[in-house]
């Protein structure tokens, strides 16, 4: 791709293919906007930024400061005197089930801006559909992002995605649960035996002593990659570009969910409907494998409520390693105005300027609450206090450094992954059987892979 301004129209068959989905017309994009929420009176030639925070549906509170970090983002641009924006709220944005993003284009209605993880990376970028940001960025703020945050929205040493935040994992625990069982924090795991051991210990009653996640998504994938890192695996070896899923380190990482939740330490569904903060408050959890992001959570819902984090634990002979989620701003290369477009996501995502820096320690040190992506943020956060809760200062200091970048794999590699996740996991299935499996379909689907490194 070499960021030439397409005619957002221009939509070729296998373009749709590429992006997944197929057969997609002028009823399916009508579709693909059905139930979104929009910022009151945009001008009818504004840009749309497709995304899940803003403006933020009345019955959402927890994301108000969010939302309003974005609305007060395009009221600076358009009082600017630049094209303006239209924040378009999507519900179940980061639902796998929810295709409206790729339905709108593969009908050639795509946001001219919008967010994505990396494991949705190379879905737009093979499909020719991302526009390259480099030519609008100065090489100091190229310089002042973090290599692992902006490597995965990289190809050949161009930039097509601007990351917001870095969200490592971590295994959050409940202190009241460990209290109850005598335990202290010197009894917090570094071992998978440990940790096993005392998800089994800790469950009984309504409480469960270990949570996985347990739901077939991009997010469970994201999730699995540091159990398989930390012994030394991979799902594709980043240099030699080829699928090692069969490999020792993959099998006893598949094997270690399957005796988690075979053994009883682990659930084989998610308590409180999937939220820490009520499974931890009511008694339904004890420890947690999340992302730094319920920091915030915990400090809106609950903040009397003591919990800690500590590092994933490791295998015999492995080291910690966590895997560093976030959003990435992108923009439509056969959009309404790609270049305006671009224009507005460096000057808020991607530049040096004091508003940008601000913005961005806005984002991860009040709004969200996560690690930034840029080392300018970093200090102008530690410089504004924002670090000061202890549970932040770890993940900052401990966690963060031991990090990956979340893979980028397109669809078909994520769902063999997952299919082996879920077989194991939930069906008692043989963890050699199934990394071989899944090694075998990522093999097939290789031979003809045509698009940007899997890294």
């Amino acid at each position: 791709m070499n960021g030439r301004h397409l005619n957002r129209r221009q939509v070729s068959r296998r373009d749709v293919l590429r992006l997944g989905v197929a057969g997609a017309g002028t009823l399916a994009a009508a579709w693909a906007t059905a139930g979104c929420t929009r910022a009151v009176g945009a001008p009818a030639d504004a840009m749309q930024f497709w995304q899940m925070y803003a403006p933020a549906p009345q019955q959402d509170p927890n994301i108000v400061a969010q939302s309003q970090w974005f609305l007060d983002g395009i009221r600076r641009w358009a009082a600017a005197g630049e094209r303006p924006v239209d924040m378009v709220y999507i519900p179940a944005y980061t639902d796998p089930t929810n295709t409206r993003l790729a339905t709108a284009f593969a009908s050639g209605d795509g946001p001219d801006i919008f967010l994505i993880s990396p494991g949705d990376f190379l879905r737009y970028y093979n499909g020719g559909v991302l526009t390259d940001l480099t030519p609008y960025m100065s090489q100091e703020a190229i310089d002042d992002f973090y290599p692992d945050a902006l490597a995965t929205r990289t190809v050949d040493g161009r930039i097509y995605g601007l990351p917001m935040e870095q969200e490592p994992l971590a295994i959050f625990y409940d202190i009241p649960a460990f209290e109850e069982a005598g335990l202290a924090e010197g009894d917090l795991p570094t071992t998978w035996e440990e940790m096993l051991e005392l998800g089994r210990r800790l469950t009984g009653g309504p409480r469960t002593g270990l949570v996985l996640d347990t739901t077939p998504s991009y997010y469970q994938n994201f999730t699995f990659y540091p159990w398989v890192w930390q012994g030394g695996g991979d799902v594709v070896d980043p240099r030699a570009q080829r699928p090692t899923f069969d490999s020792d380190a993959a099998v006893q990482a598949l094997a270690m969910y399957g005796d988690a939740v075979g053994s009883g330490a682990a659930a084989r569904t998610l308590p409180a409907g999937g939220d820490l903060v009520g499974a931890f408050t009511n008694g339904y959890a004890a420890m947690w494998q999340t992302g730094v992001w319920q920091v915030e959570a915990m400090r809106q819902n609950a903040p009397d409520h003591p919990y800690g984090v500590f590092r994933l634990p490791a295998p015999p002979g492995g080291e910690p390693v966590t895997a560093l989620g976030g959003w990435a701003w992108v923009v439509n290369s056969r959009g309404r105005d790609p270049e305006s477009a671009a224009r507005f996501a460096v000057e808020v995502m991607g530049s040096t300027s004091k508003e940008s820096v601000d913005a961005a320690a806005r984002w991860n040190g009040v709004a969200k609450g996560n690690m930034p992506a840029r080392r300018s943020v970093t200090e102008a956060i530690g410089n504004s206090g924002a670090f000061e809760n202890p549970v932040m200062q770890r993940f900052r200091d401990e966690i963060l450094p031991t990090g990956r970048g979340e893979p980028r794999y397109p669809p078909v590699i994520y769902k063999a992954v997952s299919n082996a996740i879920q077989n194991v996991m939930l069906a008692g299935a043989d963890a050699l059987v199934e990394a071989e499996a899944a090694q075998s379909a990522i093999e097939s689907y290789m031979e003809t892979y045509e698009g940007g490194p899997l890294v």
